[in-house]
């Protein structure tokens, strides 16, 4: 009895919670007094750029993988990843991230255009432009035109094939650039913590963003390519590129926990990366100043050693070269966007093609680009001088140019493995010997959907996914002409 008498008292008690509990103010005591509603465009801005160096630099997005696919790292311990055993939840993830990162980007363009902010409007369009060039160059067929219309409605978004995207972002970018020709004067504000609030500089990184793209389909469309490239730098007063280092994309990190520099972070914690015997080699081959800026040299004998990439079996820790300070051991380091020396290394390869390059030779870039790599690495000019007059002379061809661009991409996981995909340099690079797919002759061509995107949006991503093969090969990137590759 005791025990049904304290039951109806409990259901008593609820019932009149729930009766004083009814209100008409349901919406107003549901909001949060310290939480903003609408956060200027400003300060979404310092959110994208902080989030997505975050996301996309760290050590699941950049080390464990794209950095292996490129042939720049190989993992020494745990070493799944760069065997191509991926996880689930980390593509996943990065999937997420992206769109996330798009659709913030997208809210700062939205803001832009409402309150006539034109320098915001186009750093929004270069920045989305950037994003989605990642986001293809990742996963090729990817919602594009749909991605970002939630807004409208519309949660299952319909794919766009790579050749289709790739076109739209060169017109957006360039869309970017003619707004910053003409020199509006809002301003960006706090919340540009790329650049400071430096228009010239975003101006400069769109129109270098442009040759990234247009050389990246050179082989595929031609006639874009090239009149792309001669557009910008027939006319440098219009459309400037980077001209030196200190107009690098580079997002330098705060070095205070939280906002640390993620391989830096990683490194406090871990040691599971260390130089790959692909780029070790190269660099000693070369006999290249850069080495000891990029690698420790092993704890064993001195001796500079990189690691199979995907091995069988973990190295003896001690006889492998770790990764360098000014990479991995400052917390106040940079994730890097774009540099100059690439600008100048799609210069050379450019004339090289033939395009009107404004008069500037092939070779003249590339020694341009080798320089502009070996000072941002604090090498001095006596070591570079004698670099280009040594193993680094230009030979006249495009491998050498690929290749020294190659090398100049450290750090930048995803655009080496493009550079990769799209010329198959360096020719030292291999399949994992320890990957659970046999009978591929190239490392990865892609990464795989996820499975959530599988699973929801199945009638969109099903037709685009039957033409994946093992999860990392089948169809090929849109600009990869490579041939005898599977």
């Amino acid at each position: 009895m005791k025990y049904y008498i304290n039951k109806i008292t409990v259901f008593l008690l609820l019932a009149a919670f729930l009766v004083v509990s009814c209100t008409d103010r349901f919406e107003e005591i549901n909001t949060d007094p310290d939480r903003a509603k609408d956060a200027p465009a400003t300060n979404v801005l310092a959110f994208v750029i902080r989030y997505w160096s975050s996301t996309f630099y760290d050590v699941w997005a950049e080390m464990n993988e794209t950095s292996t696919y490129a042939g720049h790292l190989a993992k020494i311990q745990y070493i799944d990843e760069a065997r191509y055993n991926f996880r689930p939840g980390v593509v996943e993830n990065k999937w997420y991230y992206l769109y996330i990162t798009l659709n913030n980007v997208n809210e700062i363009i939205l803001k832009a255009e409402a309150e006539e902010s034109l320098n915001m409007l186009a750093v929004g369009k270069i920045m989305r432009a950037y994003i989605f060039q990642c986001g293809t160059d990742t996963w090729r067929d990817i919602p594009y035109t749909d991605a970002l219309k939630i807004r409208e409605g519309t949660l299952l978004p319909a794919y766009d094939l790579q050749e289709d995207i790739y076109p739209d972002l060169l017109e957006e970018l360039k869309e970017a650039a003619d707004i910053l020709a003409a020199e509006p004067t809002d301003l960006l504000g706090d919340g540009d913590i790329l650049f400071d609030g430096d228009t010239h500089k975003w101006r400069k990184f769109a129109n270098s963003l442009r040759l990234r793209m247009a050389m990246r389909i050179s082989e595929v469309d031609p006639p874009l390519a090239q009149s792309t490239v001669e557009e910008i730098l027939g006319a440098p007063d219009t459309y400037p590129v980077m001209e030196g280092n200190d107009d690098n994309a580079f997002f330098y990190w705060q070095g205070t926990n939280p906002y640390e520099e993620p391989w830096y972070v990683d490194a406090q914690g871990r040691d599971d990366h260390g130089l790959s015997d692909v780029m070790v080699n190269i660099l000693l081959d070369l006999d290249d100043p850069r080495l000891p800026v990029y690698a420790f040299p092993a704890a064993s004998d001195g001796q500079y050693r990189g690691f199979t990439i995907g091995a069988a079996t973990q190295p003896n820790l001690a006889t492998i070269s770790r990764i360098g300070t000014r990479f991995r051991g400052d917390p106040a380091g940079f994730s890097p966007y774009m540099r100059y020396a690439e600008v100048k290394f799609l210069i050379a390869e450019a004339a090289h093609k033939g395009f009107n390059t404004g008069g500037v030779t092939a070779e003249a870039a590339y020694n341009d680009g080798v320089r502009a790599s070996l000072e941002e690495n604090g090498i001095g000019a006596g070591a570079i001088t004698a670099y280009l007059a040594g193993e680094g002379e230009f030979d006249g061809t495009l491998d050498q140019i690929y290749l020294q661009e190659w090398i100049s991409l450290f750090k930048q996981g995803l655009e080496a493995w493009s550079l990769y995909r799209r010329t198959g340099i360096p020719e030292t690079h291999y399949v994992a010997p320890a990957s659970p797919y046999p009978g591929h002759n190239s490392p990865p061509f892609r990464y795989p959907y996820p499975q959530n995107e599988l699973t929801l949006n199945g009638a969109n991503s099903r037709p685009f996914e039957s033409e994946v093969v093992d999860n990392f090969w089948g169809k090929k990137m849109w600009w990869d002409t490579r041939s005898g590759v599977n």
